[in-house]
């Protein structure tokens, strides 16, 4: 076990900021250093993301001048972030794996940089490691990769090499670095096996099938191209050098006699071209057990080239399920519509295997090709009994860990994969020519949209361009000097957006400022595409504001103001549906007055109930007006502050408070209240304890817009108010049985389809640069259909996502099986051929998003016949049951009109 050290003390003298500086300088001297070889070592995220705020809390909190009060002298140990631990990657470690000698500890397969880990240069380890201890220590080397081999990167997961040893047919695993040599390969492997140097050959056994013999022992395992978890054969030889076993000589010749029924082969190179043998789909098989046989007979033994020059027809092929591994539904549905399109099913039972792109470094190096390929000609082969799609999930987790395990995941962001990796894969353009895109600048759009499509071309030209790309035209329009910039983008697939109301309902929660009412929530219809000068608005007349009052919005995180909408042209398509908002009903501002947060903070309860921690805050703040003249005292910030407090007051305190005042005098009032125990935060950041001294003046800078004042909820305070008002704050829009029935209601796709070509605002975080004004600009965004693809797809937009909730509409889409005409949604008017399509499959999600289940509805165009696909299960359907509120993806396919299909010979 690597070495897992105890914390050292010689850190305990340095401050947060003298740690930061040293790991900076540190980093500094490395960064421009770096080479082949050099060791990185693993540290999991979430100690470094604690590492990185604990040394820089000092930038960012204030100093404190500890004079004039007690309890709370610390402001500081409100917020101050404790010394991290010992560093712990033990979350890292895959403790289902064995360890061995060769690469020491298997972390997960699944995790990702900058979510799940950071890589630091290993003199910033050591530094941290001498200053924490902790562990164990994850060291990983520094390789050359790219075609030209002059880049670098960390090898954070070595090469895991499946080992099967003739004639004892023994199994194991190795982990070894792609940049090893194939003598290192040999060494390790007899040390694993006892053997000899001379007693063994190794044969690059991809797909069960000798491609080579691993001979060349200066050669690196990346040369032969040697990829994640591939199987390698180890033979024992004899002294004359003939192998040992006869069960292996009888598995070869099985092997010759399955070549017998497959077709030439004669382009593939010999490591990278997939086996087409009786076991070629088992890779992800052979460690089960050591006495499981090479040649076991199941499903995926069937040869998957039986169909070749075969009819489709459903009573031949395409009626073959996938069998569900563990919540692959998604995965199923999707390729079961891939498989079924029509181009698709053609070009991948012909030899599409000198199409593949070997080299494309934005590819899979043709293997996510090869295993679709696979997959679809043993679903088109003859028969029903369904398939175990695992060789084709093992290359899906390779490439894609995003869809590893075995949790539910979105059909469509799978299928959008798949399609631009099988594009990849079969570029046709082996060397992507540099071309730089023009703009517009008042030519043709016609002129344009060429020019674009061929210089799409140049650099993109494969089956899934021919079927599933179309192009759009992009307009948009600087809001400053109307700077009109035209470009034409390709695309693979339509996203609609399901809303089609213009309005939106949105709730806040109204604060009086003047101690009248209690916050009440308030719900109001805006605009969809409206601005935040239309909730304030619409705020305004629901809560009958004063002539000589306004509203001041904000949003509400973590009981903290997050950020103040002062800009009335925001757009309210900033504000999501599960943000929390707060309006305060002030007085509108002088010159001589400065907004005042009043921030609620309390003693947080621990599991043990006999003890409590620091001070947290809690609640919603509140906004209020505060003088700037020099005169201000302690006190009048104490009554300012009862004021806004006073609706919370008990009704025994009322009553006492009522006695003893005049009922119209609210200052008298405010002066009998329970005296709190306030703190200001000035402007050299230092706090003040406004319970003591109260005639002292308080002197606040005019420069500052606004004052900061704490308020501690101590138990014996909590007996006079209630402060449950407080600590309900609504989100802007709950998901409930209301929302839910209203956006159940019909809806049409061309509807959607106009929704999504509607011109609309950018979005804030994604302004765009205005080459007139040489500024990033809000610009506004339409969209309109140029080119339409033989195959289109649409992904209707079920799933909404917010930084803590995901929704789901179960809106109808009233959408055509036949006769989808777009032919007027076309910019180009250029074109007079009539787009219409017909419907042949889509995707069915039904249930909640993390629990829910998909299927298929497919069309065999052949028999004119639809079929529900259920993973395994298969059953006919009539044509009136395909469209459901469960729609998520449709296919439709182009109809021909009577010239093209003689002009075709179809």
């Amino acid at each position: 076990m690597t070495e897992v050290s105890m914390c050292c003390s010689s850190s305990c003298e340095l401050s947060p900021d003298e740690e930061r500086i040293i790991i900076r300088d540190i980093a500094l001297s490395v960064q421009t250093n770096i080479k082949e070889g050099d060791t990185f070592f693993i540290i999991t995220q979430r100690w470094w993301q604690h590492w990185i705020e604990y040394v820089n809390q000092d930038q960012t909190n204030p100093s404190y001048d500890g004079s004039s009060f007690h309890e709370h002298s610390d402001l500081a140990s409100l917020n101050a972030l404790k010394r991290p631990a010992g560093i712990d990657n033990y979350d890292l470690i895959d403790n289902t794996g064995s360890e061995d000698s060769s690469t020491g500890i298997q972390i997960h397969d699944t995790l990702l940089e900058g979510r799940d880990y950071v890589l630091l240069p290993q003199v910033v380890w050591d530094q941290l490691f001498k200053w924490y201890g902790g562990g164990p220590s994850l060291a990983r080397k520094v390789i050359s990769s790219g075609l030209s081999q002059t880049e670098f990167a960390v090898e954070v997961y070595p090469l895991r090499l499946q080992l099967l040893m003739l004639p004892k047919n023994v199994r194991s695993t190795i982990r070894i670095s792609k940049k090893e040599t194939i003598g290192q390969l040999h060494k390790n492997t007899c040390e694993i096996f006892d053997l000899q140097l001379d007693q063994v050959r190794i044969w690059d056994y991809y797909g069960h099938r000798k491609h080579a013999l691993m001979n060349d022992m200066d050669k690196t395992l990346d040369d032969v191209n040697l990829q994640m978890d591939q199987d390698i054969l180890i033979e024992v030889v004899n002294n004359t050098n003939s192998t040992i076993s006869a069960q292996e000589n009888g598995s070869a010749q099985r092997e010759a006699n399955s070549v017998l029924v497959e077709p030439s082969k004669s382009s593939l190179s010999a490591a990278g071209a997939p086996s087409t043998s009786k076991g070629a789909s088992r890779g992800n098989n052979i460690e089960h057990s050591s006495s499981q046989k090479l040649n076991s007979p199941d499903r995926d033994s069937e040869n998957p080239y039986g169909t070749l020059g075969v009819t489709t027809r459903g009573s031949f092929g395409g009626l073959t399920g996938l069998l569900n591994l563990g919540n692959t539904c998604f995965m199923n549905s999707a390729i079961q519509c891939l498989v079924h399109t029509p181009e698709f099913a053609r070009y991948f039972r012909e030899d599409y295997h000198q199409e593949i792109n070997w080299q494309n470094p934005l590819g899979m190096v043709g293997e996510l090709a090869l295993a679709f390929g696979e997959l679809l000609r043993k679903l088109w082969a003859p028969g029903r009994t369904p398939i175990a799609p695992r060789p084709f999930k093992a290359k899906l987790a390779r490439f894609a860990p995003q869809f590893s395990g075995h949790n539910q995941h979105d059909s469509q962001e799978l299928l959008a994969f798949l399609l631009d990796g099988l594009h990849e894969d079969l570029n046709r353009v082996k060397h992507k020519p540099y071309i730089k895109s023009r703009d517009a600048d008042g030519r043709p759009d016609e002129e344009v949209a060429d020019e674009y499509w061929a210089n799409h071309i140049a650099r993109n030209d494969s089956i899934i361009v021919d079927v599933c790309q179309g192009q759009y035209k992009s307009t948009l329009v600087c809001p400053v000097c109307n700077k009109v910039s035209v470009t034409f983008d390709p695309f693979m697939y339509l996203s609609l957006p399901l809303q089609s109301a213009t309005n939106r309902t949105m709730t806040v929660t109204v604060f009086s400022c003047d101690g009248s009412t209690l916050p009440s929530p308030c719900t109001v219809t805006v605009p969809k595409q409206g601005r935040c000068r239309d909730l304030i608005q619409g705020l305004s007349n629901a809560c009958s504001l004063k002539h000589n009052e306004r509203i001041v919005l904000v949003e509400i995180r973590n009981h903290l103001i997050h950020r103040f909408f002062e800009d009335p042209l925001q757009l309210l398509s900033s504000i999501k549906d599960d943000d929390r908002l707060a309006a305060y009903k002030i007085p509108k501002m002088d010159k001589n007055t400065k907004y005042l947060q009043l921030i609620h903070r309390h003693r947080e309860q621990s599991s043990d109930s006999h003890t409590v921690s620091g001070w947290k805050p809690y609640g919603t703040p509140i906004v209020s007006l505060i003088s700037c003249d020099d005169t201000i005292t302690r006190s009048d910030i104490q009554v300012i502050v009862n004021g806004i407090l006073s609706p919370l007051l008990l009704k025994a305190e009322t009553k006492a408070v009522s006695n003893s005042t005049n009922k119209d005098d609210t200052v008298s009032k405010a002066t009998h209240l329970p005296t709190l125990p306030l703190l200001l935060v000035d402007d050299n950041n230092a706090c003040i304890d406004l319970s003591m001294g109260g005639e002292k003046v308080v002197k606040l800078s005019p420069s500052s817009a606004r004052v900061l004042v704490y308020i501690d909820w101590s138990q014996k305070l909590l007996e006079k108010y209630d402060t449950h008002p407080l600590e309900t704050l609504p989100e802007v829009l709950k998901y409930g049985p209301v929302t839910k029935k209203a956006r159940s209601e019909p809806l049409s796709l061309y509807t959607c389809l106009e929704a999504f070509l509607r011109e609309e605002p950018l979005v804030p975080e994604d302004m765009w640069y205005c080459p007139k004004c040489k500024e990033r600009r809000q610009a506004s965004k339409k969209l309109d259909l140029w080119r339409l693809p033989e195959v289109l797809v649409i992904h209707l937009k079920r799933f909404s996502y917010s930084r803590s909730m995901k929704h789901k509409l179960e809106t109808f889409v009233n959408f055509p099986i036949h006769d989808f005409d777009l032919t007027n949604y076309i910019a180009n008017k250029d074109n007079s051929r009539r787009q219409v399509y017909e419907l042949y499959a889509l995707t069915n999600h039904y249930g909640s998003m993390g629990s829910g289940h998909y299927t298929a509805h497919i069309k065999l165009l052949d028999e004119n016949r639809w079929y529900n696909f259920d993973d395994s299960h298969i059953s006919l359907i009539s044509e009136d049951e395909v469209n459901t509120a469960a729609a998520y993806v449709l296919f439709y396919r182009r109809v021909k009109t009577d010239d093209e299909i003689v002009s075709n010979g179809d």
